[in-house]
């Protein structure tokens, strides 16, 4: 048995800003991905991932059967004969190894699915969106469901606000572009339900919500709404706002040691770095008008580039 194959994800803007209402752009990173399976030679990592399954099978049982219902005899009768979730997705990396997981199991055990090949509506994404929430708050303690969401879907997502995302096209990558977006592998592993406890204590303080709604999100915002248009020139300067803004205010979720290679970044201009996914470790997602230029000043790190311009 092998299911279908999910992608892991990248949300390229929106960290942090769409828990307050701020546009997002999440995409389909298929350099990663996971799907069920089930063999006779079980491995450690099998089993172990095997019986982690064994728990999310439980907390199934406690989610509201108005949102959604599964097949849990025949899910537990799988688990029971040792299927496992064989994933290529780094976990605690912001790139969504739960939500590849989430989608797999709605995709072979939801009764009254919403498939991809259906006309999906807004209503009909909303609805998947609070579905793969419930789903996937198991991981998380909570979660907004998008990465589900991009992984079950596989096209990019863009959030407008809470109750407004819709599916997107992207400008298509320039194969032979000198600019790009890529991962910078921080070597640590990230937590996301501390960083995002971190956030909601901060957002009690009105000077980091007010810098959040006048700053992070305009510049977000603006973001999404420049690389949707191809708008490279504003692009990168709104990135180099956002990432003095993160550097500035979200300090905590960068790692120690990537403090000043962040800051070397806004004075150099060689490359702009921001949070991919909660932070506190994981993959550091960067922005560069020169590929090449941003190896020569990153050459101790693993770059990994996932979109050309």
């Amino acid at each position: 048995m092998k299911g279908p194959l999910f992608y892991s994800k990248i949300l390229l803007f929106g960290e942090y800003g769409i828990i307050k209402d701020s546009k997002g752009l999440s995409i389909p990173y298929s350099f990663y991905n996971g799907a069920l399976k089930k063999d006779d030679n079980a491995t450690d990592i099998a089993l172990k991932s095997n019986e982690s399954l064994r728990r999310f099978v439980d907390y199934l049982h406690s989610i509201d059967s108005s949102i959604v219902c599964f097949d849990t005899d025949r899910l537990l009768e799988d688990v029971n004969s040792g299927m496992y979730f064989d994933s290529s997705i780094p976990q605690g990396y912001g790139v969504g190894s739960s939500g590849a997981l989430v989608a797999a199991i709605y995709d072979k055990y939801a009764y009254d699915k919403i498939t991809v090949l259906e006309n999906l509506t807004r209503e009909k994404l909303l609805k998947l969106k609070s579905i793969f929430s419930a789903m996937e708050s198991f991981f998380h303690g909570s979660s907004s469901g998008l990465d589900p969401l991009n992984s079950y879907l596989s096209i990019p997502i863009l959030i407008n606000s809470k109750d407004n995302i819709e599916a997107t096209g992207i400008p298509a990558q320039q194969s032979k572009g000198k600019g790009g977006v890529f991962l910078l592998d921080s070597g640590i592993i990230g937590e996301t339900a501390p960083m995002v406890s971190l956030f909601m204590d901060k957002m009690k303080q009105e000077g980091f919500r007010s810098m959040l709604k006048n700053q992070f999100i305009k510049h977000t915002d603006a973001c999404v709404d420049d690389f949707l248009k191809g708008d490279i020139k504003s692009l990168f300067s709104n990135t180099k706002q956002l990432s003095k803004i993160v550097l500035n205010h979200f300090k905590p979720m960068i790692p120690k040691q990537f403090h000043e290679l962040w800051k070397k970044g806004i004075e150099t201009n060689d490359y702009y770095l921001k949070l991919c996914g909660s932070g506190g470790g994981g993959y550091i997602l960067g922005f560069t008008e020169d590929i090449e230029k941003a190896k020569q000043s990153l050459a101790d790190y693993k770059l990994e580039v996932v979109y050309n311009f």
